[in-house]
């Protein structure tokens, strides 16, 4: 007969423990992993050695900015499936006593001498990859930017660790291990891309080492020019890199390469720092970049869903997915009506978000049936695109928000130099009339989207970011829901099971289109898929931890218990390789 004792007074565990085992004393876990809790200050990453490298900057005095700065550079070469130096670095800032957010763009615009038509001439109406989508290459400008007007450290003590890891080398893990060896089915066709990654002409394995000389000497030539005031030294390294040898040196292969870019594009290239734009959920301010990536899709679906009564249903209810999938579907609509680089937009972003415009989204969702979406009509082709993401929070209330991306399949690595040029242009398109359409000082409309979301009247703040192309928008929709309407800890958040809309033609060429498609992770009932299914849903079942259902950090503070104070936390996705990091 089964023992169904339950825990008394002979049963509380500890020294007292009068028998044992005493089954029931605690809990279950409530997560896989632990929400991450500190007294000084929190980060969570796409890489564990990035997130511990990121806590030892702040573990010895520098700031989040200073440590978002460290894991940027530092994910250019741990994550190097994911990220690149030459590549994107959408970011956000919120400093301590300031409740605005400041946005870096972090993408760079089509060169000068492009135009649409002499592409598709030049490439027979194709979108290739390698050199030719290359845009100026903006990552750089934020590590810059940011130290520079929001942080304390040098540029020297900020590239340290990068260098070390491109110089002495990184351990692969086992998944880091994989996608090289994924990823070498596109750098193939690229020799100096291959020479760094398959040194011994074949995928490398768990264990190996990762070795990158090329472009270690680019960060010690970097980190040389760090000579007078703090300033000083970011702006010299800077200007190495824009409008010196380096900038020369990458842009001769580029060209050599079939690119479009000059040099005059780099040492032109003047992003700015602006004020993110937002909306109102539930009491909390949600900020993203602007229309020149898909960061107002998650504002639309949260301003949607703002006046829908999500707390009635029950979480992962039909009810529930539906209403959650119809709300991102609305967004990625309007995106692809509207959303591409301000300067040459039609409709900005303050119209998006417009309480009329989101009520009358709100009003064309049907409760017991799909909407079509952007995409009426299926289109060929798959895509494969990666991310990474940092965030990071400290005690006097700093908060980073950053998602670095480009990855080593999609465009040559300059030889001697251990980088390449951008190749965000791929989300460029190439309809005259789509609004994201190529054209010269135009920037692609960028998938990577990193928000920062705050209460004013609580205090808690918290960055939220995940890579996976057109799923990272929809995950962090996810997940803030599941904190805010349903009371999730951020680490439940992050493991939640997912749904995905993919009724929408894809970010990346050649836009592949899937009508009226859910996607689900396999750990809802057959009962709710069943219900889905007869509202107009075209089922599309993922495994229970599908890494394409994206890897979602969280950074900043939260209120643990009803009547307490915010506390720094940090949560990590397990269906990546994401680290949180706290103390």
């Amino acid at each position: 007969m089964a023992d169904t004792a339950k825990p008394g007074a002979d049963q509380t565990g500890g020294m007292r423990n009068a028998g044992s085992p005493t089954p029931a004393v605690f809990p279950e876990p409530e997560s896989m992993r632990p929400t991450i809790v500190g007294r000084d200050f929190t980060v969570s990453a796409g890489h564990p050695v990035v997130a511990q490298v990121m806590a030892e900057v702040m573990a010895q005095g520098g700031t989040a900015i200073d440590a978002g700065v460290v894991g940027g550079l530092l994910s250019n070469v741990v994550q190097v499936d994911m990220c690149n130096l030459g590549g994107v670095a959408p970011t956000l800032i919120r400093m301590a006593g300031d409740a605005r957010v400041h946005v870096l763009d972090g993408v760079g615009p089509w060169g000068a001498e492009v135009t649409l038509e002499a592409f598709l001439e030049r490439h027979d109406g194709d979108m290739p990859l390698g050199s030719p989508p290359g845009v100026v290459p903006a990552a750089f400008d934020v590590w810059c930017t940011a130290l520079s007007r929001f942080g304390t450290m040098r540029f020297t003590e900020a590239v340290a660790p990068a260098i070390d890891a491109a110089q002495n080398g990184i351990v692969l893990d086992q998944r880091s291990a994989k996608a090289l060896e994924l990823l070498g089915n596109g750098f193939a066709a690229y020799p100096s891309s291959k020479a760094i990654y398959w040194p011994e002409g074949r995928a490398p394995l768990p264990g190996e080492m990762l070795v990158q000389a090329d472009l270690s000497r680019t960060l010690e030539r970097l980190a040389a020019c760090d000579a007078g005031s703090r300033e000083e030294g970011i702006a010299a390294a800077r200007a190495l890199f824009y409008e010196g040898e380096l900038a020369q040196e990458l842009i001769s292969f580029h060209r050599e390469t079939g690119g479009w870019l000059t040099t005059d594009d780099l040492a032109n290239y003047r992003p700015d720092v602006g004020i993110a734009p937002g909306v109102e959920f539930r009491g909390w301010q949600v900020s993203t970049p602007g229309i020149v990536g898909q960061g107002p899709v998650m504002l639309q679906a949260l301003g949607i869903l703002d006046g829908l009564p999500l707390e009635e249903l029950a979480r992962g209810s039909a009810d529930h997915l539906h209403l959650m999938c119809e709300a991102m579907k609305q967004g990625f609509a309007e995106r692809e009506r509207h959303y591409a680089d301000p300067t040459f937009a039609e409709t900005q972003i303050e119209a998006l978000l417009d309480p009329a415009r989101l009520g009358a989204l709100r009003d064309e969702i049907d409760a017991s049936r799909v909407l079509v979406g952007a995409g009426t009509a299926p289109a060929g082709g798959t895509t494969r695109c990666d991310t990474t993401y940092i965030a990071a929070a400290d005690a006097a209330g700093n908060i980073f928000s950053s998602m670095p991306s480009d990855t080593i399949d999609g465009a040559p690595i300059a030889p001697g130099l251990g980088y390449f040029v951008s190749p965000r242009g791929v989300q460029s398109r190439l309809d005259p009339a789509h609004p994201a359409a190529i054209a010269p000082g135009k920037r692609p409309r960028l998938t990577p989207a990193p928000a920062i979301i705050a209460n004013p009247a609580t205090g808690e703040a918290m960055a939220v970011g995940c890579p996976g192309g057109d799923m990272i928008v929809q995950a962090m929709v996810q997940s803030v829901v599941d904190m805010i309407c349903y009371g999730m800890t951020p680490q439940q958040a992050v493991e939640a099971p997912r749904v995905a809309s993919f009724s929408h033609p894809g970010s990346f060429y050649p836009h592949p289109t899937f009508p009226k498609r859910m996607a689900l992770e396999a750990r809802f009932p057959e009962a709710v898929l069943a219900d889905l299914a007869a509202r107009g849903h075209v089922l599309h079942q993922w495994p229970a931890f599908e890494f394409d259902a994206g890897g979602v950090s969280i950074a900043g503070t939260r209120i643990l218990a009803e009547g307490g104070r915010p506390r720094l936390i940090a949560a990590a996705d397990p269906r990546r390789i994401t680290y949180a990091v706290g103390r």
